[in-house]
Protein backbone atom coordinates (compact mmCIF):
# COMPACT_ATOMS: atom_id res chain seq x y z
CA UNK A 1 0.00 0.00 0.00
CA UNK A 2 2.44 2.67 1.03
CA UNK A 3 4.60 1.40 -2.17
CA UNK A 4 1.81 2.40 -4.47
CA UNK A 5 1.07 5.82 -2.76
CA UNK A 6 4.83 6.92 -3.31
CA UNK A 7 4.73 5.39 -6.63
CA UNK A 8 1.94 7.15 -7.84
CA UNK A 9 2.86 9.91 -5.17
CA UNK A 10 5.76 10.79 -7.19
CA UNK A 11 4.06 10.28 -10.48
CA UNK A 12 1.39 12.75 -10.34
CA UNK A 13 1.52 14.73 -6.85
CA UNK A 14 5.76 15.31 -7.50
CA UNK A 15 4.58 17.25 -10.74
CA UNK A 16 1.80 19.22 -9.15
CA UNK A 17 3.53 20.40 -6.24
CA UNK A 18 6.76 21.57 -8.58
CA UNK A 19 4.29 23.35 -11.46
CA UNK A 20 2.60 25.51 -8.20
CA UNK A 21 6.07 26.09 -6.83
CA UNK A 22 8.24 27.09 -9.97
CA UNK A 23 5.64 27.43 -12.42
CA UNK A 24 2.71 29.39 -11.27
CA UNK A 25 1.44 31.29 -13.79
CA UNK A 26 1.12 28.65 -16.00
CA UNK A 27 1.10 25.83 -13.40
CA UNK A 28 -1.66 24.04 -15.35
CA UNK A 29 0.68 23.21 -18.52
CA UNK A 30 3.47 22.98 -16.85
CA UNK A 31 1.89 20.13 -14.54
CA UNK A 32 -0.24 18.19 -17.80
CA UNK A 33 2.88 18.41 -19.50
CA UNK A 34 5.44 17.14 -16.77
CA UNK A 35 2.85 14.20 -15.95
CA UNK A 36 2.61 13.49 -19.65
CA UNK A 37 5.92 11.59 -18.64
CA UNK A 38 3.57 8.55 -17.36
CA UNK A 39 3.62 8.13 -21.57
CA UNK A 40 7.03 6.23 -21.32
CA UNK A 41 5.60 3.78 -19.73
CA UNK A 42 4.34 2.45 -23.28
CA UNK A 43 7.33 0.48 -24.04
CA UNK A 44 5.83 -2.32 -21.44
CA UNK A 45 3.83 -2.99 -23.74
CA UNK A 46 7.26 -4.86 -25.58
CA UNK A 47 7.95 -6.80 -22.45
CA UNK A 48 6.60 -10.51 -21.86
CA UNK A 49 4.83 -10.54 -19.49
CA UNK A 50 3.55 -7.14 -19.98
CA UNK A 51 2.79 -6.42 -16.60
CA UNK A 52 5.02 -7.81 -13.87
CA UNK A 53 5.01 -6.79 -9.93
CA UNK A 54 8.32 -8.51 -9.26
CA UNK A 55 10.50 -6.50 -12.49
CA UNK A 56 11.91 -3.34 -11.62
CA UNK A 57 11.59 -1.56 -15.24
CA UNK A 58 15.20 0.36 -14.13
CA UNK A 59 17.36 -0.35 -17.05
CA UNK A 60 14.53 -3.36 -18.36
CA UNK A 61 12.30 -1.89 -20.35
CA UNK A 62 14.30 0.87 -23.33
CA UNK A 63 12.55 3.93 -22.13
CA UNK A 64 13.75 3.32 -18.51
CA UNK A 65 17.56 2.62 -19.82
CA UNK A 66 20.73 4.32 -18.16
CA UNK A 67 21.21 5.88 -21.97
CA UNK A 68 17.84 6.98 -22.12
CA UNK A 69 18.11 8.50 -18.16
CA UNK A 70 20.64 10.42 -19.87
CA UNK A 71 18.73 11.87 -22.58
CA UNK A 72 15.80 13.20 -20.02
CA UNK A 73 18.86 14.68 -18.04
CA UNK A 74 19.76 16.38 -21.14
CA UNK A 75 16.49 17.64 -22.06
CA UNK A 76 17.06 19.43 -18.63
CA UNK A 77 19.10 22.08 -20.33
CA UNK A 78 17.35 23.47 -22.82
CA UNK A 79 14.78 25.91 -21.71
CA UNK A 80 12.08 24.49 -24.80
CA UNK A 81 12.82 20.91 -23.13
CA UNK A 82 13.15 21.57 -19.45
CA UNK A 83 9.49 20.66 -18.47
CA UNK A 84 9.28 17.51 -20.64
CA UNK A 85 12.97 16.68 -19.31
CA UNK A 86 11.72 16.96 -15.94
CA UNK A 87 8.32 15.03 -16.20
CA UNK A 88 10.48 12.24 -17.70
CA UNK A 89 12.96 12.50 -15.07
CA UNK A 90 10.35 12.53 -12.07
CA UNK A 91 8.92 9.51 -14.10
CA UNK A 92 11.95 7.49 -13.79
CA UNK A 93 12.52 8.52 -9.84
CA UNK A 94 8.98 7.28 -9.10
CA UNK A 95 9.92 4.17 -11.12
CA UNK A 96 13.38 4.24 -9.02
CA UNK A 97 11.65 4.53 -5.85
CA UNK A 98 9.59 1.49 -6.60
CA UNK A 99 12.50 -0.89 -7.40
CA UNK A 100 13.65 0.18 -4.03
CA UNK A 101 10.88 -1.87 -2.48
CA UNK A 102 11.84 -5.17 -4.19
Amino acid sequence: MLQAFLHYGIHFGFPLVVALIFFKSNWKIAYLIMAAGILIDLDHLLATPMFDPNRCSINFHPLHTYYAMAVYVLLLIPNKTRLVGLGLSIHILADYVDCSFM
